[in-house]
């Protein structure tokens, strides 16, 4: 998986245990799996994520400047227990794209594993781009209050198509504490958040006072459960907690690798099930769900990723790359990425139309210094930072089609064919 498995762990309302939840998650997990990457980093302004990890003086760069678009592989730091951490900032400045746009950039970066995100305690454009960046969003909800704020999150995944990856975690809770004489406060926030159709797990984390404590003192440091308060029941409950994640990335690992998606029929599965590698559910510039669903197919020839682009994003990528209307001959547009390493400190990018009967045609080149927008979309198709390319290849296109359709047997070997024949002409004109 050559992209980071991404946990959310969000709640606006404060006090439920996020931090606690989300620092300590990230210590088991290395600890379950030792040779798996794992990296957390928080966007709240607290700086428990430093005094968890930190092995030394806080480094110059950190979480801020992700956000000015700088891959998070270069801005993480090594800490204590294994887990590596991006170091926490006092103040985050959004920006100025839509919230889907971390998710290309983390999906972009050269980091493997399993990250971690922390929240802040208010449902804003950091909270928001966390959430959708996610494959797993954990909402720790202690009380009624909690549950009912979780309806913010659930909205979001819902529009995003993405709902399946919300689930409740009962936090902070007091198992002596009841409702009356029968139901405990844990089983009625399970049943009532189960009544509104979340998705709960079985796993609750109780209150501690042990736990609360490794928080608190003369230290500057914060101490993890696991090798401060093992005696708790918290510490079975975060490992508990932990293998279900572990679940889930390897589902993800094993999807990604080639398990058809669940929304094929069987009889479509089976036979798209080899063609279905490397693809990517989300289009590259939008960042929202794109399979299943219409939209134009693309392919990038190094790294073999595929996917689809939404119809409009198909149009403003066509305005980005200042394409005039489409020749109604042209079903293929190749997109041609020479690295910095062969013309110099920027990528080239050169655009051919192609068509069945004229093949290709109609280049044109362009630098892609200050078009942040294209660049971004052009890495999420080659799976990798642009100052990383070195020859690229990006296939699109121009109709429309079921992506199910698309994906089957037929339309791949006739798509093989057309890359096959563009690759052949581009080489031989020496354009690629």
């Amino acid at each position: 998986m050559k992209r980071p498995f991404i946990v959310t762990v969000a709640s606006e309302k404060g006090g439920v245990g996020k931090t606690t939840i989300a620092t300590n998650l990230a210590v088991y997990l290395k600890a379950l799996r030792e040779d798996l990457p794992v990296t957390i980093a928080s966007f709240d302004n607290h700086f428990s994520v430093d005094q968890m990890f930190a092995l030394g003086p806080h480094p110059d760069q950190g979480v801020a400047m992700l956000f000015e678009g700088i891959s998070p592989s270069e801005l993480v730091t090594l800490g204590q227990y294994g887990v590596q951490y991006l170091a926490s900032a006092r103040r985050l400045t959004p920006p100025g794209h839509p919230p889907g746009w971390l998710r290309r950039i983390l999906h972009s970066a050269n980091l493997e594993g399993i990250l971690v995100l922390d929240t802040r305690p208010i449902f804003d454009w950091f909270t928001e781009a966390a959430v959708l960046a996610a494959d797993l969003v954990l909402v720790p909800v202690k009380d009624r209050a909690a549950l009912l704020n979780a309806e913010t999150t659930r909205q979001v995944l819902a529009a995003a198509g993405r709902l399946d990856r919300l689930w409740l975690v009962p936090s902070l809770v007091d198992i002596r504490a009841r409702l009356n004489a029968e139901v405990r406060v844990h089983e009625y926030l399970t049943y009532a958040a189960r009544e509104r159709d979340y998705q709960v797990l079985d796993i609750f984390i109780s209150k501690s006072p042990k736990v609360e404590s490794l928080a608190s003192g003369f230290s500057s440091c914060i101490k993890p459960v696991l090798t401060h308060a093992r005696s708790t029941a918290v510490h079975g409950q975060l490992k508990a907690l932990s293998e279900f994640v572990l679940s889930r990335f390897d589902s993800e690992v094993a999807t990604l690798q080639g398990s058809p998606p669940r929304s094929m029929s069987p009889d479509t599965a089976a036979a798209t099930t080899a063609n279905q590698r490397r693809l990517v559910l989300e289009c590259p510039v939008c960042c929202r769900p794109s399979f299943p669903g219409y939209g134009h197919y693309y392919f990038d020839l190094r790294s073999r990723q595929k996917g689809f682009l939404h119809p409009a994003c198909f149009t403003k990528l066509g305005s980005e790359l200042n394409l005039e209307e489409f020749d109604s001959q042209v079903d293929l547009i190749a997109l041609t990425i020479e690295g910095p390493g062969q013309t110099g400190p920027e990528c080239r990018l050169s655009v051919h139309l192609c068509s069945e009967e004229q093949g290709v045609f109609g280049v044109r080149s362009s630098i892609l210094v200050g078009r942040q927008t294209l660049g971004d979309s052009l890495a999420y198709m080659t799976g990798r930072p642009l100052n990383e390319a070195y020859r690229e290849l990006i296939l699109v296109k121009c109709t429309d089609c079921a992506a199910e359709q698309q994906m089957s047997v037929d339309a791949a070997r006739d798509f093989a064919r057309r890359r096959r024949q563009v690759g052949r002409e581009l080489r031989l004109a020496g354009l690629f």
